[in-house]
This record gives C-alpha cells, sequence and structure tokens, in this order.
C-alpha cells in the first residue's frame, strides 16, 4: 500500500481547488493511505473528503511564539512521522508549507509549479502541461508526475445527514423554505476588489424575486455583515441572510441544492463550482484562465479594464475594479445558462 503525505494548508479556495488531487491518486493506487495536513479554517472542506484518509491539524498561530514552537514542534513531527511515505507534495509552496514536508520521509516530494520562499529548496516543482493553465489543473500536474492518469476530476465533499437537517433548519429560521428554488449571492471576498458593488447585489436580488426565486446571502465575518446590512438596505426586499450563520458542511449542503451561485473570486464560488452546481463568477484583478468557475469557465464575466489580472489586492488606481460589470451583464448570463 502507498502513502502520500499532501500539505496544502489555506485558503479555502485554495484547498477546494487541491481537493482532486486526492481522488487522482485514489484513482490511480485505489488502497493508498493519503494524510493531509491543513489548517483549521478549511479543515472541515478536508474532512468532507471520502478519499482522505487522515487529516493533522497544523495551527500556524501555536508556532508564532519561540515557546510555542518548543511546544508544538515535537507533536507535528511525531505526527507526520507515525508513516514513512512514498511522497510528500507541497501543494502550498511557501516556506511553512516547506517546513512541514521537510518533515515528512519520503524518497519523492514535489510540488507545484509557482513555489516560493524557498520551498523548493525542500520539494521539486512540478512543470506540468498546464503550468500556465487553470489552478486545479496545476496541481493535477503534480499527481500525473507521480504516475496518475486523471481521468476524471472529482471535488466529491459528503455532508454529514445531521449538517444537512441543520442546513434546512437554518433555511427555516431565516424565513424560507430550502424546498423553493434559491440563488445563492456569495456578497464578499478577502480582496476588496474582488467584491461586486452592494447595489449591484441589492439590484440583482430583486430582479431574482422578480423569477420567483429566492436569493441568499451567504459569507461570514464582520466585513461580510456589513455588507450584508447595505445590500438589504438597497433591496426592495431583503434577501435571506444567511451570512455568518453556517459552518462549511452546512454551506457546501446549501450550495449543492442551489440553481445557481453568483459571486467574485471567493471560496464559496469556488466551492459551488466544484460541487457541480450553475456558478456565475464576476472577476477584475485575477483572471479566468488560471482562477475562474472550474469545468465552467464560459462563466466568468471579467472587467473590460486594460489592467485587469493586475493581481493586487488593492487597486492603485483607486477604482471600484468590478464597478463596470452592470446587473444587465449577469441577468443575461443568468439567462443564458438557467
Amino acid at each position: 500500500m502507498k502513502n502520500f503525505l499532501i500539505v496544502k494548508l489555506s485558503a479555502i479556495g485554495d484547498v477546494i481547488h487541491a481537493l482532486p488531487v486526492a481522488y487522482a491518486l485514489k484513482e490511480a493506487y485505489p488502497d493508498c493511505h493519503i494524510t493531509w495536513v491543513v489548517e483549521p479554517p478549511a479543515y472541515d472542506l478536508v474532512n468532507m473528503s471520502p478519499y482522505i484518509d487522515e487529516i493533522i491539524l497544523f495551527e500556524k498561530k501555536k508556532f508564532k511564539s519561540l515557546g510555542g514552537f518548543l511546544h508544538e514542534y515535537g507533536p507535528l513531527k511525531r505526527k507526520i512521522r507515525q508513516r514513512r511515505y512514498d511522497a510528500v507534495l507541497d501543494l502550498q509552496g511557501l516556506f511553512k508549507s516547506a517546513a512541514i514536508a521537510r518533515l515528512g520521509k519520503a524518497p519523492v516530494k514535489l510540488g507545484m509549479c509557482n513555489m516560493r520562499e524557498l520551498s523548493d529548496k525542500i520539494s521539486r516543482p512540478v512543470i506540468g502541461p498546464h503550468a500556465h493553465g487553470h489552478i486545479v489543473e496545476r496541481y493535477l500536474d503534480v499527481a500525473r508526475a507521480l504516475g496518475c492518469p486523471v481521468n476524471e476530476v472529482r471535488f466529491t465533499l459528503n455532508v454529514p445527514e445531521r449538517e444537512a437537517d441543520l442546513s434546512q433548519q437554518i433555511f427555516a429560521q431565516a424565513g424560507a423554505n430550502m424546498a423553493n428554488p434559491y440563488v445563492v449571492l456569495a456578497i464578499g471576498a478577502n480582496w476588496p476588489n474582488k467584491r461586486w458593488p452592494a447595489e449591484n447585489f441589492a439590484k440583482l436580488a430583486d430582479w431574482i424575486y422578480d423569477k420567483q426565486l429566492i436569493p441568499v446571502m451567504v459569507g461570514g465575518g464582520i466585513v461580510d455583515e456589513q455588507r450584508a446590512a447595505e445590500i438589504s438596505s438597497y433591496s426592495d426586499i431583503p434577501p435571506l441572510n444567511l451570512v455568518g450563520r453556517t459552518n462549511f458542511k452546512q454551506l457546501t449542503y446549501i450550495l449543492q441544492n442551489a440553481r445557481l451561485t453568483i459571486g467574485g473570486d471567493t471560496g464559496p464560488v469556488h466551492l459551488s463550482a466544484g460541487l457541480g452546481t450553475k456558478t456565475i463568477m464576476v472577476m477584475g484583478p485575477t483572471d479566468a484562465s488560471r482562477n475562474g468557475p472550474y469545468g465552467q469557465l464560459a462563466n466568468a464575466i471579467e472587467v473590460s479594464h486594460s489592467c485587469r489580472y493586475c493581481w493586487k489586492r488593492a487597486c492603485p488606481k483607486n477604482m471600484d475594479c468590478l464597478q463596470n460589470i452592470t446587473v444587465e451583464q449577469v441577468i443575461k448570463k443568468i439567462e443564458e445558462i438557467c
């Protein structure tokens, strides 16, 4: 039996994009054992994959002080070294993931093509046929380098029955029946310039209501809660607000059963695409060829700015990057695919 160690710690969208690697390994080596090292925010996602056998939690904040490092390093090392691995896959490609990959005993250590922070000194970067393609395929190139044919790309996530039931209850408490058709609006994103304007979400929500569908806002954190309040204030009828009310297992169930998901380049939107739900992504600072909704790249709507794909977290020109993607453009795309 082969043993593989995957190091992919964060962020949510990146972990989602890496999930098909686990299936690719199982497809090629059905009896293999896959251990995945992940940080707490993405734990629930990895835990829902039927193809991952063991999860090691890396709590970065505990390593930040010298005392914390000395206390945590030994247990982490022992957990990782409970097995000898046939290969270690560093799909993060940063200093912290390289430090973890270094602990794994394996004859082969591979990483993705875009490794940084000297991580390529520990694992060999795989410059595969998709080195300039979608990030999902860049990760899968690492699996291909291990002999995986990658005949099928699967993001399979199994939601526990209890979490499915709780999702329906949360929906009902917010004022709607999940059995009725609904559209998910992923209103947030880590980068401010990846967020579609609140006014646009509000206009779109009103249009969705007019089509006898329920607009449902999802997200988390203070910024998203503020945006949800802003969107509600601009709307004729406030959308159903589930911001901050779901964990990732519940969000997964909600996305699985949605008619459609709309939002920027952010974790819930990538999760929606991976689950096979129809997904529209509005994009500006990042490009669809790398980060668009996987399997649905035709559903990405990109800004017309000449400076798009700048990959900057804040616009150096102080523009609202996504403002020129109109509600009408999104409605046209909805009518094309639904």
